[in-house]
């Protein structure tokens, strides 16, 4: 049981930050200002914090194509006990967890550095069911990349930090 925790914690973790940023003109002008400029952290931040969001309430809804969705083609999850998924398998992954029980993902990020092309976040999790009790917690790593004017998800890396079962 404890494996299937870390895995759907770390599948939860690696798809909080997943949706494209094309949502609105404020975040398409960001999209071009990012590419022609240094990274624009204060943009960065709030980005992230936006799909971090939109994230947390695809989980509520047990929407495993949308948080999917977050992802390029090529793009690879990385978690515990786990080998790496890639693609399609994204998908699979995220709708484990959700049959497993995840409910709720709380996402805090703690750094954000980057270029133009590639935002890197760093951030702790907490994942719930839907009795609020805590199922998992730990940390990640997520690198954003942007093409075509579009951000998604191209390495999403989780890791608990719950103790290892006995």
């Amino acid at each position: 049981m404890r494996k299937i925790l870390v895995i759907i914690s770390a599948a939860a973790v690696s798809c909080y930050s997943l949706p494209s940023c094309n949502s609105n003109n404020s975040e398409k002008s960001s999209d071009v200002k990012a590419e022609n400029s240094a990274l624009d952290k204060k943009w960065a931040k709030s980005f992230v914090d936006s799909i971090n969001t939109k994230f947390s309430e695809q989980i509520a809804l047990g929407d495993s194509a949308a948080l999917a969705s977050h992802y390029w083609p090529d793009a690879e999850l990385l978690l515990d006990n786990s080998d790496v998924v890639k693609g399609k398998d994204i998908l699979n992954a995220w709708g484990g967890a959700i049959r497993m029980g995840v409910k709720e993902m709380i996402f805090s990020t703690t750094d954000i550095t980057g270029s133009p092309t590639f935002i890197i976040e760093t951030g702790n999790y907490e994942m719930k069911d839907e009795k609020k009790s805590l199922i998992d917690r730990g940390k990640y790593v997520v690198v954003w990349e942007m093409r075509n004017g579009e951000w998604k998800l191209y390495r999403d890396i989780g890791s608990t930090s719950m103790p290892a079962a006995k």
